[in-house]
């Protein structure tokens, strides 16, 4: 009975990943079949698909070139099957993208319509919508590499193929980080510009017609917030999934000595459980009643639960006499505990960011008390926001570290990874649903439609703004222990490349009374903050563009603000457009060229550049961490001031707090996020060069 469900492994992975698709298409269908409202609405759902396809088209020319470069340098220092790796990794990374931002689009302008039948309505429509792209991305991720996987080591033999899956795992992390600094670059910059001019200097409402970035603005959501998340959870899932495989493949060894097969499948069937108890959670939120966000959480709840129930048979069938991992033994049960471990980190995660985050919390509250005070006070309270906020989060990662460490050694972390991203269809959805509503408010406004509309959208939009955020930060704490596995399969790797050269091996202990080891910590605790650095400087520079383009609009055609003329929104969608593309290369490509500089330096060697690695989890864990945090609390400490608090929309305590919010917005969409990524491309370009340079 094992050894048939062994070989069926890998299939049942896949027939899970076919019944994904199917269930996104359903949810197509659905979505298509909803009214879309009249003519302007149609009008204005047109304008901002036209813009994200553009954005998206020329994003995609940009990114296949540098890809191509990279494949022919891959096939060179490595091999073939690497290359085509990488390839089908980036592929699949720009088609989960563009998937994210299409079905965005089309269910935008359908919830604002169902808005004017009811909240559940419009609910339903936007978390429909962020559904299909959950489910694409997660069954694109398990189909691509189960399909990958299984192809190459039929052909190829195991060794080769697991080496070409950490091909696939670069394509789409190195993708997913131009996906995320582009889009974030392209719908902060339009986002910021907008609001500086727009609300501050010419006291416009959101989403006003008149301001002539608002059309931009409304692209931003879907390239950054959309396309950019879909992008960065399908390389997450894809490396987390990969990371596992490959640290079966390097420590858990059956009798003969010889990789054990049930450890290497093992993360296939629990990617597989976990598209059908996604869709499960998917149906609770579709047939269930009341508080929006009490549905949504309950929706999460009955898919952890269910992945939790099929885990236990699953672990005894597969590993009914435990598993031998570093000269132990782990029990059956310790396999299933850290898969526990990895569920309950999801709801950790999710709780603390909520907390910090929500309007509902009093971290917001204070943050929108501090702008009574000016502009300044409330930069000073978000930023001690975003400090606190890192303390629970990490302090939950180490816990978790450690248990599931004890129960099953590395490979107990890797599979507490996955079962955390097993989380990532139902999450996904959650967080797509915040643009979409985002949206949908954007689209009622410049569509005249009564404001009762637009007040309907703001209570969804403050909800879907506190699920971006508890999906960036399960995004980021999923992607620290993700990294923590990828570097214990650096170090594994390395004792197998120097045992197969046959040579003396260096300590690779990583000692802190090794100097290298500290000169390695310092240049990888560096790397977050250049990075960030840069992105932020894109923004900024992108940003200032769009303030000058909006001045001059108005300033050349005074009836803009009378209503007499009609804005140029294509100028202020180009000129993003422009500058995100050009400004998104130098930072994307600054991990790769750390760690091959720091490789490529004679007398450094793999100590060193493990000490980077290192060195960039822990910062990068930090900085992500608190940017995010910050950032959603400006953003919701602006929105709890225009329900009427502290003297609501036009006070002096609001002018501060959208002040606040455009501060955070680079904060949380733009650097933080893609510091995700980063620190996976750093871990997996370590692994890379490994046979290159040493």
């Amino acid at each position: 009975m094992t050894n048939l469900l062994l070989n069926q492994a890998l299939p049942f992975s896949l027939i899970a990943g076919a019944i994904g698709l199917a269930a996104a298409w359903g949810l197509i269908v659905w979505i298509k079949r909803q009214p879309d409202g009249d003519e302007r609405m149609r009008e204005v759902a047109s304008a901002i698909q036209e813009g994200a396809a553009a954005y998206l088209n020329r994003q995609l020319q940009a990114v296949s070139g540098i890809a191509l470069l990279l494949f022919a340098a891959i096939c060179y220092f490595k091999n073939l099957p690497t290359g085509v790796g990488f390839l089908v990794g980036a592929a699949c990374s720009l088609l989960a993208g563009f998937c994210g931002m299409r079905i965005a689009v089309m269910a935008n302008v359908r919830t604002a319509q169902a808005a004017t039948v009811s909240r559940t309505a419009a609910l339903r429509n936007a978390f429909n919508g962020g559904a299909v792209t959950g489910l694409l991305v997660v069954a694109l991720a398990l189909l691509s590499i189960g399909g990958f996987y299984m192809i190459a080591s039929q052909h190829l033999g195991l060794r080769a193929a697991i080496d070409s899956l950490t091909g696939l795992a670069l394509g789409a992390s190195l993708v997913s980080v131009f996906a995320r600094l582009g889009g974030g670059i392209y719908t902060k910059a339009a986002d910021v510009g907008a609001d500086l001019v727009g609300k501050i200097e010419s006291k416009l409402e959101e989403d006003d017609p008149r301001n002539p970035a608002t059309i931009a603005d409304n692209v931003g959501d879907n390239v950054g917030d959309c396309a950019g998340m879909a992008a960065d959870v399908f390389e997450t899932y894809a490396v987390s999934l990969i990371g596992c495989v490959l640290v079966a493949f390097l420590t858990v060894f059956g009798g003969d000595g010889k990789p054990d097969p049930a450890a290497l499948s093992y993360p296939f069937v629990v990617g597989g459980v976990s598209i059908l108890s996604a869709i499960l959670g998917i149906a609770t939120v579709n047939f269930g009643k009341g508080n929006p966000t009490r549905l949504l959480s309950l929706g999460v709840l009955i898919s952890a639960l269910a992945s939790a129930v099929a885990l236990w048979p699953l672990a005894h069938i597969f590993f009914p006499n435990g598993l031998r991992h570093d000269g132990q033994i782990a029990s059956t049960h310790g396999i299933y505990f850290a898969s526990l471990v990895g569920l309950l980190m999801t709801f950790v995660v999710l709780l603390i960011t909520n907390y910090y985050t929500s309007t509902h919390h009093s971290p917001v509250r204070d943050v929108a008390k501090a702008s009574e005070t000016g502009h300044a006070t409330n930069i000073i309270a978000g930023l001690a926001i975003g400090q606190h906020a890192t303390a629970l989060p990490v302090g939950f990662i180490g816990i978790a570290i450690l248990l599931s460490y004890h129960f099953a050694g590395l490979y107990g972390i890797a599979i507490a990874v996955m079962a955390m991203l097993s989380m990532a269809g139902i999450v996904i959805s959650l967080d797509a649903f915040g643009p979409i509503t985002d949206n949908a408010g954007g689209i009622a406004v410049m569509a005249g439609m009564p404001k009762s509309i637009r007040t309907r959208t703001d209570e969804l939009d403050a909800v879907g703004n506190t699920m971006k955020a508890v999906t960036k930060g399960y995004a980021i704490a999923s992607a620290g222990l993700a990294s923590l596995v990828l570097f214990g399969s650096y170090v594994q790797e390395l004792k197998v490349h120097f045992s197969s050269l046959g040579v003396a091996m260096p300590s690779l202990e990583f000692s802190l009374t090794e100097p290298k080891v500290i000169i390695g910590l310092f240049i990888g605790g560096l790397l977050p903050f250049v990075f960030t650095a840069r992105s932020m400087d894109a923004v900024g520079v992108a940003a200032g563009a769009v303030v000058r383009e909006v001045r001059r609009q108005l300033k050349a055609k005074p009836g803009i603000l009378l209503g007499k003329d009609k804005p140029d929104y294509g100028t202020c969608v180009d000129i993003v457009t422009q500058a995100a593309l050009r400004q998104m290369i130098i930072p994307a490509l600054l991990p790769v060229l750390f760690v091959v500089g720091v490789a490529a330096i004679p007398g450094l060697g793999p100590v060193v550049l493990g000490g980077v690695l290192v060195g960039t989890i822990v910062t990068g864990l930090f900085v992500a961490i608190a940017m995010t945090s910050s950032g959603g609390a400006w953003d919701n400490a602006k929105k709890y001031i225009e329900e009427g608090n502290f003297g609501g929309k036009g006070s002096l305590a609001h002018a501060a707090a959208v002040t606040g919010d455009t501060v955070g917005d680079p904060y949380k969409d733009t650097a933080g996020p893609a510091i995700n990524p980063m620190i996976k491309v750093v871990n997996i370009v370590a692994i890379l060069v490994i046979p290159i340079f040493f």
